[in-house]
């Protein structure tokens, strides 16, 4: 069966996509072109809805067919991404996790095409860490050492809570981290991208897999900086051997992946 959000129903009624015929042949823009590849296709559209209220609502309207991802249930045939995204936008909400918000989540076979729809709410007034309000430096809306430590704090609090159930994001990447400023150096943050999310046997393989992930890719940040943020996600002023222990590792397979590029860049 379809999944309508809750207190979504009367809202895409009213604008006659309350159906996944309506919403496969609705005429909308890409917002990014289809990804073509995995045997099939993937694309996404940024449509308004209008309330009861007559307020403009952005959303996300994903649509694919015959785009999947193996699984561990799913070895041979796979899935389509969408229902794992859409699931792990589920676990995410049960784990306390901010992130984003699902609308609809149907799929259907036609002709033996598998035809997937996953439509999420836009994050108003977000904008990704990598943005350049959010870079480090003068001017910028984190220039102030309070400021990225507020930001910090709420980034952290957010990954300890998913990595204390053994999940790991899997693609932590600052595009994939959306921030949107509240009052004075306060911030409001959610994680994007879950297509990969997923649990791992051990919880420090999530922390190491994520941590490094976030690191090697903050290559706007300082090293201290990046300090700074791992203490505060250790919740300690000085690391303690625990902590350096997980430090090194996460630096050696920082290391060692980028001793794998500089070799298949040769």
């Amino acid at each position: 069966m379809d999944f309508i959000g809750k207190g979504w129903q009367p809202i895409l009624q009213q604008n006659g996509l309350d159906s996944f015929d309506a919403l496969w042949n609705l005429d909308a823009e890409w917002f990014e072109e289809p990804n073509k590849r995995r045997g099939g296709w993937s694309g996404v559209a940024r449509i308004q809805l209008r309330s009861p209220e007559g307020k403009k609502i952005g959303l996300f309207l994903k649509r694919q067919q015959n785009h999947m991802c193996r699984s561990p249930l799913h070895p041979i045939r796979g899935i389509p991404t969408f229902a794992r995204e859409f699931k792990n936008i589920r676990r995410f909400q049960q784990l306390n996790v901010a992130a984003l918000e699902s609308i609809y989540f149907g799929q259907r076979q036609i002709n033996g095409d598998h035809q997937g729809i996953l439509l999420t709410r836009e994050l108003e007034g977000f904008s990704p860490m990598d943005a350049p309000q959010f870079l480090p430096g003068e001017g910028g809306l984190l220039a102030s050492i309070k400021a990225r430590k507020a930001l910090f704090e709420k980034l952290a609090g957010l990954l300890r809570r998913l990595h204390a159930e053994k999940w790991q994001h899997s693609c932590l990447y600052p595009k994939h981290i959306f921030i949107k400023p509240l009052a004075q150096e306060a911030f409001d943050v959610r994680l994007i991208d879950l297509e990969k999310a997923r649990r791992q046997p051990f919880r420090q393989q999530a922390i190491i897999r994520d941590l490094d992930t976030f690191s090697r890719h903050a290559d706007n940040w300082s090293l201290t900086d990046r300090m700074r943020f791992f203490l505060i996600y250790r919740q300690e002023q000085q690391l303690s051997p625990e902590s350096k222990r997980l430090w090194r590792a996460i630096t050696a397979k920082r290391l060692a992946k980028s001793k794998a590029t500089r070799v298949v860049a040769k």
